[in-house]
This record gives C-alpha cells, sequence and structure tokens, in this order.
C-alpha cells in the first residue's frame, strides 16, 4: 500500500481544516457574531479606557465608564433616530397627493408625447392628401371648434387603517437583537478589562517556540485594525454630519435621522453608500412639489461620497490594512455569506487579521497573496509574463512604471536583464516555441531602443547630459578609449551587449555593440573598429563555453587588447567561472553593468596619466 507524498498529504489536511473552519464559522455564528463585534469595539474603546485609566481611576472603573458611555451615547442616538423616523412616517399621508401627481405626471408624459406626436402626423397626412381649399376650410372649422375642458379628477379615496400589534415572531426578533446585544455589551468589557490575560492566552496556544512570530502577528493586527476603525468612525462620523446638514439646508424633513443613518450604512462596504441615499432621495420625490429638491439631495451624496472616497480616505488612510480592492469585494461576499449583514460590517477588519497571519505564518502564506495589496510579480517577472503573453504594450508600461522610480542603467539591471535570464532558462528547457522566442527577442530590442531614447531625450532636456557630454569632450582630448561589447552566443546576450553600449554612452564613453555572429566575423568587425577593450556579454550558464571560446581567440589574436567578461546576475561561485573561462585576472570578469562602467573609468583614468606622462 503506498503513501502519500508529504507535500500531498500536507495540502489535503489544510483543505480539511480550511472546510471544518467555515463550517465552524457557519454553525456557530450565534457566538461567534457577538464575539467578532465585543474585539472590534474593544480596538476602538481600548485606547479610550486606557487613557481614563491614566487618571488613577483603576482599570475596571475605566473600562466600565467608556463603555457606559459609549452604550449611552448609542441609546440617545438611537433614541432620537427612532422620534425622528416616528414622525417622518407620520408626515407621509399629508404628501399623498404630491405623490400621486407625480406619478400621473410619469405615466402620463410617455402617453401624452406619443398622442401629440400621432396627432401631429394625421394633420400632416391631410395636409398632403387634401385640397387647399378642403385645407384652408378644416383649419377655419377647427379653429372655431370649441376645446374640451379637462375632466375632474376623482377625490381621493381616505382609508383608516388600524396600526397592528406586534405578531409574535417581532416580539421574538427583538429579543434576540437585545440578547445579542447585551452578549456584545459582556464580552466587550471583559476583553478591555481583562486584555492582558486575552492575550497572555492566545500566545500560550501557539506556544513558547513561536512567541516572537506570534507577538509580531498580534501586534501588527492590532495596529491595522485600530488605526483602520478609528479613522472609518471618525470619517464616517463626519460624513453623517455633513450629509446632515446639507439635507437640512435643503429642507428635508427629519435631517438628524438622515445624517445619522449614512453613517451608520457608510461601515458597510460598496452597498452602505447607496442604501443610505435612497431613502432621503425618495422622501424629497413625494414631499417636494418640483424636482429641483430632489436633484439637489441626490447631488449632496454623490458629491460628498466622491470627495471622501476619492480624496479624504486615501490621504488619511495611507496603507490601510493592506487588501486589494478585490480582497475587500470577495471578503464582503464571503462574510455576508456566513454571518448575513452583521459579516458585510465585520468584513474588513477580520480579512485583515487574515492577512497579517498570511505574512507572519508561512503555511499561511498565499492568505498574504490573494488578500494583499502588494505587486505579486517581481518587475522582471511581470515583464517577462506580458511577453509570453504576447502583450508588448503592457511589457513597456512596466518598463515606464519602473523607469518613474529607477534610473534606466538600474531598470536595465533589475528588470530586462533577469527577464532575459528567465526566457533563456525556458528556451533551453524547450519550453519556448519558435514563434514566441522571436517575439520576445525582437520586441525587447526595440523596447530597449525606445526607452533609451526617450530617457535620453528627457536628461537632455533637464540638463542632465552636460556632464557627460562635457567628459566625453575632455576625453576626447585625453586618452581615446573605444570600448565594443561582443555578445558571446545568441540575441539574449546581443541585447544585454546593447544595454552595455547604452550604459558607457550615457557615461561620457564611446561604445558599440556587435550582432550575433561567427567568431571569424567578430574577429573581422573588430579588427576594423580599432577598439581598446573589448566586453563579451554572456548569460549564464549557457553563455560561459562560448566566452571562454570568444576570450580565446581575442587574446591570441590580440595579446594587448583588454578583454572582459560580463557573467549577468552571476550567483555561482565567481573562482570557478575564472577557472572555466581561462581568466587569472578576477577583475576581467564583471557581473553587472556598473561594474563595467567602472573598470571602463579606470581604464580611462589610467590611459590619461600615461599620455601625461608621456607629454
Amino acid at each position: 500500500m503506498s503513501r502519500r507524498p508529504p507535500r500531498e498529504r500536507d495540502n489535503l489536511l489544510t483543505a480539511v481544516v480550511a472546510i471544518l473552519t467555515i463550517a465552524t464559522l457557519y454553525f456557530a455564528r450565534e457566538i461567534l457574531i457577538p464575539i467578532a463585534i465585543a474585539v472590534l469595539l474593544a480596538f476602538v474603546l481600548a485606547p479610550l479606557a486606557q487613557l481614563v485609566e491614566r487618571a488613577h481611576l483603576g482599570r475596571v472603573f475605566s473600562s466600565i465608564l467608556v463603555v457606559f458611555i459609549a452604550v449611552a451615547v448609542v441609546v440617545v442616538l438611537g433614541w432620537t433616530v427612532t422620534k425622528q423616523l416616528a414622525a417622518v412616517v407620520e408626515q407621509i399621508p399629508d404628501y399623498q397627493q404630491n405623490i400621486a401627481d407625480k406619478i400621473d405626471l410619469l405615466r402620463g408624459a410617455p402617453a401624452q408625447a406619443l398622442g401629440e406626436a400621432a396627432n401631429t402626423v394625421n394633420q400632416l397626412k391631410d395636409r398632403l392628401t387634401s385640397s387647399p381649399q378642403n385645407s384652408s376650410l378644416n383649419s377655419t372649422m377647427s379653429s372655431k371648434r370649441p376645446r374640451k375642458q379637462p375632466a375632474a379628477k376623482p377625490p381621493v379615496p381616505v382609508t383608516l387603517v388600524k396600526t397592528p400589534s406586534l405578531p409574535p415572531d417581532s416580539l421574538a426578533t427583538a429579543l434576540h437583537f437585545l440578547l445579542g446585544a447585551a452578549l456584545v455589551f459582556v464580552f466587550t468589557l471583559f476583553v478591555i478589562i481583562r486584555r492582558e490575560d486575552v492575550r497572555n492566552r492566545f500566545l500560550s496556544l501557539v506556544g513558547t517556540g513561536h512567541l516572537h512570530t506570534a507577538t509580531d502577528a498580534m501586534d501588527d493586527a492590532a495596529a491595522r485594525v485600530s488605526r483602520y476603525l478609528r479613522l472609518q468612525l471618525v470619517i464616517n462620523t463626519c460624513y453623517g454630519i455633513v450629509i446632515g446638514i446639507g439635507l437640512h439646508f435643503i429642507g428635508l424633513p427629519g435631517a438628524l435621522l438622515w445624517g445619522v443613518i449614512a453613517g451608520i450604512m457608510r461601515f458597510l462596504p460598496y452597498l452602505g453608500p447607496p442604501l443610505g441615499g435612497i431613502g432621503p432621495v425618495l422622501l424629497s420625490l413625494a414631499i417636494f412639489p418640483g424636482w429641483h429638491a430632489s436633484a439637489f439631495t441626490l447631488a449632496l451624496y454623490v458629491c460628498v461620497e466622491l470627495t471622501v472616497s476619492q480624496f479624504v480616505e486615501p490621504t488619511l488612510y495611507g496603507e490601510r490594512t493592506g487588501l486589494s480592492p478585490l480582497a475587500v469585494l470577495v471578503a464582503a461576499v464571503f462574510w455576508t455569506a456566513l454571518w448575513g449583514p452583521l459579516g458585510l460590517v465585520v468584513s474588513t477588519p477580520l480579512t485583515a487579521c487574515l492577512l497579517v497571519l498570511g505574512r507572519r505564518v508561512p503555511r499561511l502564506a498565499f492568505l498574504h497573496k490573494l488578500l494583499g495589496d502588494e505587486p505579486v510579480l517581481t518587475p522582471d517577472a511581470h515583464f517577462y509574463q506580458r511577453m509570453l503573453a504576447m502583450d508588448s504594450q503592457e511589457a513597456r508600461e512596466v518598463l515606464e512604471a519602473n523607469l518613474q522610480s529607477h534610473s534606466l542603467e538600474e531598470v536595465y539591471e533589475s528588470v530586462l536583464i533577469p527577464a532575459l535570464e528567465l526566457a533563456e532558462q525556458d528556451r533551453h528547457n524547450d519550453v519556448l516555441d519558435e514563434f514566441t522566442e522571436k517575439f520576445i527577442y525582437e520586441n525587447t530590442k526595440e523596447l530597449v531602443e525606445e526607452i533609451y531614447e526617450s530617457r535620453n531625450h528627457v536628461d537632455e532636456a533637464a540638463g542632465d547630459l552636460e556632464n557627460g557630454e562635457s567628459s566625453a569632450r575632455s576625453r576626447e582630448k585625453d586618452a581615446h578609449l573605444h570600448v565594443v561589447c561582443v555578445p558571446a552566443r545568441d540575441e539574449a546576450d546581443e541585447i544585454v551587449a546593447v544595454m552595455l553600449a547604452h550604459t558607457l554612452q550615457r557615461a561620457g564613453y564611446e561604445a558599440d555593440s556587435l550582432s550575433v555572429s561567427a567568431p571569424s566575423d567578430v574577429l573581422r568587425e573588430l579588427d576594423k573598429l580599432k577598439s581598446d577593450i573589448a566586453c563579451i556579454s554572456a548569460l549564464p550558464p549557457f553563455a560561459i563555453a562560448r566566452a571562454r571560446l570568444l576570450y580565446r581567440s581575442l587574446h591570441a589574436r590580440w595579446p594587448e587588447l583588454r578583454v572582459i567578461v560580463g557573467l549577468w546576475n552571476f550567483s555561482g561561485d565567481l573562482r570557478l567561472a575564472l577557472n572555466r573561462i581561462g581568466i587569472k585576472d578576477e577583475g576581467s570578469v564583471l557581473t553587472s553593468l556598473s561594474q563595467v562602467v567602472q573598470t571602463v573609468a579606470v581604464a580611462s583614468e589610467f590611459a590619461n596619466q600615461n599620455q601625461h606622462a608621456d607629454a
């Protein structure tokens, strides 16, 4: 009987644990929802309790005082809002006639427009088919014909409706709500008073061997969730105040009611703001005779929401919880499916806690990748992936985005060269087909030329290349060094050779790059160029053998020629690479473009000193 591999067994165990966890969250929601809400409230109220505790009032008294003040504020707001809601409901029958007029207007407007259009068509038809005399006679008779008076509207019947008594289901719902509120109150008070004990018990679950990871995770989660909740409370409170003041000036009854509802509903991601604005807009349609007040009410909600969501929140939140927008949406759907509307309220803070676990616990790292807002792919992998998808436009956008915060040489070394290394690995593993390989190399070479020219134009306009040009002119007056970049094996080496030539030219040196060709052709080209330094461009590990062949050929043909081998991004033992190529001087094998520039600078300075000494 064969055993399952350890990796497959771990994946199966993880899936089983995830299913059991979700089932527990669903079936134990009656207990877990009050606990979750209490913990979130503790994040908000615990700092206030600590401030009161500093006045030497004692932890228990400070915690009870803060919680009772919070409960009192909620009760007063609830009582005020309930009274205003009852007043608004009582006034709705007074606006029944206005509502009926607008309904009749909405129903009659299309019919009236169609009737007028039909009458116009019939008149035009009569004019085209009748003679001129009949037409004039018909128009005269129609003008003398008395107009019909509009029929009087029938009186609106009034029906007295007796207020129904609360059914048993409503009473059970009210008791269930009161019981849940009492549980939240008790749990919140307990967590604030015994917060160190709760923390220590949680740490004891993970064991003393993981105290560092657990402590970092708890501190990170507490900081993110607490800051998020406090800022959200402040922003939503100000949001409700602005909405209430605006509705008061518009003249809508119950402005305080709608302001409180707007602030509370905004705790619901995505759905809250629209739901908070539906009631005031409908009420404005009912009580105001025209359409202007309704338009002002809708504009108020839209303008305030756009201002808060697009400008205020990004400025105040900063990194916020670190969740991606898609993760917030998926979390809202997930927690709502498990816990209903209350799950929607607590979805973002709870998901932020899962994100922190994904960052701190290696087994849960997939949560960080799925939920976090940080880039999952590195720039070089992103660029190469877009090339594999044959999307050169987005690949260009990746380069342009990195050029905004990095120099051209840094983009060459951190994005393009590693991307070409990935392409070389896939090519030698027979993963790339011929068409995709050709597309990647051709488009990468074009992009290299494009970003080089565009960056030169930008730098010239800013005056950043003046020093390089002046230094180049001074070198021409002193020692005239010429560098040739030679690709070792294939097109990837050729593209890096072009980037090296660009880097040397931007540093003020004279440099050229050759195309991939046979060693005899390379020797012929170098003989024409009369270069002082030759740099062999080789992407390891597949180009080392060809680099050794080129190095020996160049050294045998021109013993005095300075030959440099660039093993780009080589991370192995450099001494073994030196032995494989047959080079004794460690300074002749370099691994980055910047090292080559520094070596050429030293050689140029040495040549200048010799020239001045001879003079």
